[in-house]
């Protein structure tokens, strides 16, 4: 089945069209353009942007469900429900626990696998990413101290070989002992490595990026901060553009002007994240995190009992807006929702529009809670999703 649809503003992920039009058959999309569409478009837009289904790299749970112990209804609803918030592509994040709690996870999320692609109308699981827990206690945030430990190679083996092809990446601190070992057996597995929740030295930093890390989880949060004679991290993150750097635009993980600076010296390397964990969603209350209960306020992210950020209740259609209350120009803030995080994730069939790519779409409007929120969203060519009743009429 061919569908045309039109909006005064298409983003492709990368450019403007001002109108334009994306048409597709099937699961992918034939071409897009500006002006008006070649043939009578299914839908006609009349505000907002039409752009490329948002890309999620960090999702710990969402809806009530923590994804590390979801049953198979638990992962088909998150999956079900994320369109709503205009995610079509999620990296599921299990966080700190004993190797063999994770390796049978990873079994779990392996085997549920194929069910998960068939579900109608749901986001896409884009592997997993494992945070921990081979992480810095000094730098572990809401992670379990106990259960830190040095990326030994037969843990790293268990890990992967469980995983059965679906570890995308996983989050370490590199000054561990083993960690840059740990590292090139990683990448040599085919599994790329993220420096995260760790105090390591600008060198330290890049030794990883030497030894084959692309990546930095939540730049900023859980990991030895700027300064001008120790640039730490954050100053290897910005400055070694080997490096794509996850952030979290949600008002209370980073300073509106820290999100500014990091898009002014990363151009083209910053994807917005969540970081979401089951309280995505769900009203305040207490929530489970990895297995370990986090409180959520009225207004804030999810907090240990000692007032550690656990996490957040960001959805990705509020942290493209977050990011562009915070000076971030709007088509830059796109990109980092879908292209950006896409290309980090070696899936370049996601996070554009262009012909042959997924045609996983959402229309971001205003709506009385947010500047920019999901009005519709397709995945695999399908509406998923939609607050306008003309379009959920054609579901």
């Amino acid at each position: 089945m061919v569908e045309v649809v039109a909006a005064p503003r298409v983003h492709t992920g990368s450019a403007w069209l001002e109108p334009g039009w994306v048409r597709w058959e099937g699961e992918r999309v034939v071409d897009v353009g500006s002006g008006q569409p070649p043939s009578r478009p299914s839908a006609e837009l009349a505000d907002g942007v039409l752009a490329p289904g948002l890309v999620d790299a960090q999702l710990n749970g969402a809806f009530g469900h923590d994804l590390v112990d979801a049953d198979a209804a638990g992962w088909s609803e998150v999956l079900s429900l994320l369109p709503s918030t205009g995610t079509t592509a999620a990296v599921p994040t299990f966080i700190t626990a004993p190797v063999e709690e994770l390796a049978g996870a990873l079994r779990r999320r392996a085997a549920l696998h194929p069910g998960l692609e068939e579900l109608p109308g749901a986001a896409r699981a884009v592997g997993v990413h494992l945070e921990g827990p081979f992480l810095s206690s000094r730098r572990r945030g809401a992670h379990r101290e106990h259960l830190l430990v040095d990326p030994a190679p037969e843990a790293v083996d268990a890990l992967v070989d469980a995983a059965g092809g679906h570890l995308v990446y996983l989050t370490l601190a590199p000054e561990r002992s083993g960690a840059l070992d740990a590292v090139r057996r990683l990448a040599a597995a085919g599994v790329r490595v993220a420096v995260g929740h760790s105090d390591a030295s600008e060198a330290q930093a890049r030794a990883a990026a030497d030894a084959g890390a692309t990546l930095v989880t939540h730049l900023f949060n859980a990991q030895r901060p700027l300064h001008h004679r120790d640039p730490g991290v954050v100053g290897a993150a910005l400055a070694d553009p080997r490096f794509t750097v996850g952030l979290i635009a949600d008002g209370h993980h980073v300073a509106p002007s820290a999100v500014a600076i990091a898009f002014a010296a990363a151009p083209g390397r910053v994807m917005l994240v969540t970081d979401a964990t089951a309280a995505l969603g769900m009203r305040p209350g207490r929530y489970s995190l990895g297995g370990v209960e986090v409180e959520v306020p009225a207004d804030g992210p999810p907090v240990r009992a000692d007032g550690t950020m656990a996490g957040s209740s960001l959805r990705m259609d509020d942290a493209v807006a977050g990011a562009v209350a915070c000076g971030v120009d709007l088509g830059t803030a796109l990109a980092a929702a879908t292209r950006v995080p896409a290309d980090a994730l070696g899936r370049t069939d996601l996070g554009r529009l262009e012909p042959g790519s997924a045609a996983d779409l959402v229309h971001l409007g205003p709506d009385g809670e947010s500047s920019l929120r999901a009005r519709a969203t397709w995945v695999r060519g399908r509406l998923a999703w939609s607050a306008a009743p003309e379009l959920s009429e054609r579901r």
